[in-house]
């Protein structure tokens, strides 16, 4: 592989490190830092034995350009010419040599914004390892804690080999296409593949550990494992890439930390002071706002001059962020690399209010199509019906109308123990307090009888674990509901919150104002998987959001029939 791989006298390091200090490059505060230490340590670490070897560095940052291939869209079979940023990592990396050669930095933490190119960097990092490093029987594992996150990055590796003709022809893989789990460069007895804390394998002995999403390991199992087996390796490389995280209590956020401390020490006698960690951190500085200052964007998304993700995706997200806390958090976390509290409020109040009709006119709900959910409760809690009612030629809202019912026996005692006026609520009719101590299903299946009776409601989302017993009830009076089932997980909550919050948004939704409704919007907070999927959470709530849980469902309903409206279209069924 070395004589296919051209070097320049161009020091794009150094380069780098001089423009960022000068200001010719924006970057936060920690990127400063890290430009600062290789400045610094080009003077000063060779009396501690380390050097900076330009033709390692530019042999490696040759290899991305003259070997390999990106993949996707507009990158489509293009050569991978790297970012100014990203050339400061890789020939960091690879430049960086003790007196004997050997590569200096061994572990090194890289957290930026989403989009920036974080996975296909590493990809490339894991690719150099397998076949440009002179390292014999090399192992490369792109690791997580689940194998489908490990997937994830290998798939980047897998799609520039098959990009590239150069690796085409000296890597042998086993699977096919998306099954492909391996890569093999026989030609040094070396392998490249993805392993995860579900695999069971032990014994790894890496050459280079590629590890994707490092906030969302909750412990530093899989970290301390593959470090573990470096040690019988020269000049093993653990790369870790990440978002910014939310939880303080992990091993990223300690390897956060990290980077940031060992770019700052300036001593020896520092205890943070490591000449084996890189850490390349994006930030922004104290007191700057993203959602009120696109000036600095950059520092977060260190490709963002280079159109990656873009201003306007940018754009688009802060839009969505205004007015809802949970959005913004995530947005925040996500896009602009701040380290942000989980447990904030889905919906504000400013945004909730906005969308609140004083004078709510029930005459414009006569003949509209609706769409409800209903969120039934165990035996003692809320139980709520939610009406989405779609907009008509007369009136271009969508129209909220809620209907809660609790178990009248103690409400005195519910009253007290949630903070909330029950009994206010009950004699003002914003809720209906049914006989007994547990929930009275049969009243509610009466009372939506009625109420589906009044309106033209095509749909009643509902959670299935509740249900058995509505439905039993339902046979033995004989009712008939338009019952549809919902999932509460994340992949059927996610399109629905996104509708509903969509709405609240775009203030498109009117709603009557019902004060038992406007405490379940208080109390929403929102969960979101590894995929940024977001879905109602019960368990982190302040109090009940049984009301936004239905409406949720409702909304949810509404894109199922848009769905099913669509695929008639497509196959001639509804005519045109």
């Amino acid at each position: 592989m070395k004589k296919q791989v051209q070097t320049t006298s161009r020091d794009a390091v150094t380069s780098y490190a001089r423009k960022v200090l000068s200001g010719n490059i924006i970057a936060g505060p920690y990127v400063r830092d890290a430009c600062t230490r290789h400045l610094r340590d080009l003077e000063q670490a060779p009396e501690r034995g380390f050097f900076f070897d330009l033709e390692k560095a530019n042999r490696a940052l040759g290899f991305f350009k003259d070997v390999l291939k990106l993949n996707g869209g507009q990158f489509e079979g293009k050569p991978y010419v790297l970012l100014p940023w990203q050339s400061f990592i890789i020939g960091s990396l690879f430049g960086w040599v003790d007196a004997q050669g050997m590569r200096r930095f061994r572990i090194a933490y890289i957290e930026t914004a989403k989009g920036s190119g974080k996975s296909p960097l590493a990809a490339g990092i894991g690719l150099y390892g397998l076949v440009a490093d002179g390292e014999a029987r090399a192992e490369v594992y792109a690791a997580a804690t689940k194998k489908d996150q490990a997937m994830v990055l290998f798939r980047d590796a897998v799609a520039m080999v098959d990009q590239s003709p150069i690796l085409r022809a000296a890597l042998a893989k086993s699977g096919i296409g998306a099954s492909t789990w391996n890569l093999a460069y026989h030609k040094a007895g070396s392998f490249f593949r993805p392993i995860s804390a579900d695999d069971g394998q032990s014994g790894p002995r890496p050459h280079i550990v590629l590890l994707d999403e490092i906030h969302e390991h909750k412990t530093a199992n899989v970290v301390e494992m593959l470090r573990a087996g470096t040690k019988s390796r020269q000049q093993a490389l653990i790369v870790m890439i990440t978002n910014s995280g939310h939880d303080k209590q992990t091993v990223c956020w300690n390897y956060h930390e990290a980077s940031i401390h060992v770019n700052q020490a300036l001593t020896e006698q520092d205890k943070y002071f490591n000449d084996q960690f890189f850490g390349y951190v994006c930030a922004l500085d104290a007191g700057e706002d993203p959602i009120k200052d696109e000036a600095c964007w950059a520092k977060a998304n260190p490709s963002l001059q280079d159109g990656i993700p873009g201003f306007k995706y940018l754009r688009e997200q802060v839009t969505e962020a205004r007015g809802m806390p949970s959005k913004e958090s995530l947005v925040r976390r996500l896009n602009f690399c701040e380290w942000t509290e989980a447990e904030s409020p889905w919906i504000s109040s400013q945004a909730w209010f906005d969308c609140q009709e004083k004078e709510f006119d029930y005459d414009l709900l006569y003949d509209r199509r609706c769409y409800a959910g209903l969120d039934l409760s165990s035996t003692q809690d809320l139980t709520a019906l939610v009406l989405l009612f779609e907009p008509c030629n007369h009136d271009k809202h969508w129209r909220l109308v809620p209907y809660f019912w609790l178990p009248g026996d103690g409400l005195h005692e519910k009253s007290d123990k949630d903070r909330v006026p029950y009994i206010a609520w009950r004699d003002a009719g914003y809720l209906e307090a049914l006989p007994g101590r547990a929930i009275n299903k049969l009243a509610v299946l009466k009372r939506t009888v009625e109420i589906c009776s009044m309106y033209d409601v095509q749909s009643i989302g509902f959670d299935r674990w509740r249900i058995e017993d509505f439905k039993m009830l339902m046979d033995q009076e004989g009712a008939s509901l338009p019952l549809s089932p919902f999932g509460q997980g994340f992949k059927d909550m996610a399109p629905a919150v996104d509708t509903f919050e969509s709405m609240i948004i775009d203030k498109t939704l009117r709603h009557n104002g019902n004060p038992v409704m406007t405490w379940c919007a208080a109390n929403a907070i929102i969960a979101t998987d590894p995929a940024g999927n977001r879905k109602v959470t019960k368990e982190k709530a302040t109090g009940r959001v049984d009301g936004i849980v239905a409406a949720i469902m409702a909304a949810g309903k509404i894109n199922n029939e848009v769905v099913i409206e669509a695929t008639k279209i497509k196959q001639g069924f509804v005519a045109l």
